[in-house]
């Protein structure tokens, strides 16, 4: 038997919340989708002015990130990411099509060692959607931590 850990909506609602302060802080009009562990999305937030196609982009991030529990961004980070061309997953993104993201912008999330979910953020350029990410999941790790504490 194991114990599971799930993301609530309240939770994904702090995710959200610091996504949104930081994209707004760098200047970058964002979308961003939580997941679930089963890569199902529970909130989804496109800002004011963020491109349409980042709805399905932030999903797909997510979904990537939650179920292959890892970062997007690794799948092509030279010299070894496994998707870059002559490595061992090269073409994983067309086994889920439209729904595998093999690029910067996914990222689980991990509570007690488990990945319970995942965010995904799409609209500004590799740095930024990792800028907003690391903010959401530094928010999350301090609203766990508040819980705790209660």
């Amino acid at each position: 038997m194991q114990t599971i850990h799930r993301l609530t909506l309240e939770d994904a609602l702090v995710l959200l919340r610091a996504a949104e302060e930081e994209a707004t802080r760098i200047g970058v009009r964002q979308t961003i989708c939580i997941a679930d562990d089963g890569a199902h999305p529970i909130a989804l937030h496109r800002m004011t002015g963020a491109r349409l196609t980042g709805v399905e982009i932030a999903i797909a991030k997510a979904f990537t990130a939650a179920g292959h529990q890892r970062a997007t961004h690794l799948f092509n980070e030279p010299p070894g990411g496994p998707a870059l061309p002559g490595n061992e997953a090269f073409g994983i993104q067309h086994m889920h099509p439209g729904r595998f993201a093999v690029f910067v912008g996914g990222f689980p999330i991990v509570y007690e060692g488990q990945v319970i979910g995942a965010i995904g953020v799409s609209g500004g350029n590799g740095e930024q959607d990792k800028a907003v990410g690391a903010a959401a999941l530094a928010a999350f790790e301090t609203h766990v931590a508040g819980a705790l504490a209660r």
